[in-house]
């Protein structure tokens, strides 16, 4: 009984560090699992079913890899392929935090193999890999205020936030955040913010906050104007 409760508790720990790289709920496997992995070497990805071509998708964005080959196995037909990989490509676009923030396009062609079909995939990007890269995590919303305050004493002009919790009423909260926050900070005189849901509609996970130049929090040099230039009137 002890040994069974031991393996329990291994795989547990195994799993939990695995379904936020996926960005899915169901996903509870690792990136280096055999499970995805044809040949890692060669970058060759493997499928059994159509939730693998979909984690195999969201691998794939999560590197910012722009073309990849992916064996499908256990599908007897060329149409049953294409139709399911045009499926989980629009799923992984549209429905997804990850896909809906940082993809353009994905395009595929499959051909028939022994025991196999080998499915080209090609991705493009309206996001760079330091953009994907640079996406934090909170639990939820109330994590924004400190991550925001973060952002303008760096200097940055955009923060995009991966929301593990999201209900309902969140929207309000994040709008209410950002406005406190340019009170307190004062900046009401400059442009507003920029914010952008992704999925934009239905559960949110991602956040991107674009803020304008002119809202770094920053010390103005000695002898030099507070005010912006682009706000200097002229006689």
């Amino acid at each position: 009984m002890k040994k069974r409760m031991c393996l329990l508790l291994a795989s547990c720990v195994l799993l939990t560090g695995c379904a936020s790289l996926l960005d899915r709920e169901y996903s509870t496997v690792e990136a280096h699992s055999s499970k995805f992995w044809e040949s890692e070497s060669t970058g060759i990805l493997r499928a059994e079913n159509y939730q693998d071509i979909v984690n195999d998708l969201m691998l794939l964005i999560g590197q910012h890899t722009d073309q990849a080959v992916i064996r499908l196995y256990s599908y007897d037909d060329g149409v049953t392929v294409a139709d399911g990989l045009e499926k989980a490509a629009a799923e992984v676009q549209q429905e997804t935090a990850l896909g809906n923030y940082a993809l353009e396009y994905i395009t595929s062609s499959s051909t028939a193999q022994r025991g196999y079909y080998e499915l080209s995939v090609q991705l493009g990007y309206r996001r760079t890999a330091e953009q994907i890269a640079a996406i934090v995590n909170a639990t939820s919303v109330t994590a924004l205020q400190s991550l925001l305050e973060s952002a303008l004493d760096d200097g940055k002009t955009e923060l995009t936030v991966r929301v593990g919790y999201w209900r309902a009423e969140d929207r309000a909260a994040v709008e209410k955040t950002v406005t406190d926050l340019r009170t307190e900070r004062g900046l009401t005189e400059t442009p507003e913010w920029t914010i952008s849901y992704y999925p934009a509609e239905g559960t949110v996970g991602l956040i991107e906050f674009t803020l304008s130049p002119a809202a770094k929090d920053t010390i103005q040099p000695e002898g030099e104007s507070e005010t912006p230039t682009e706000y200097l009137q002229t006689p």
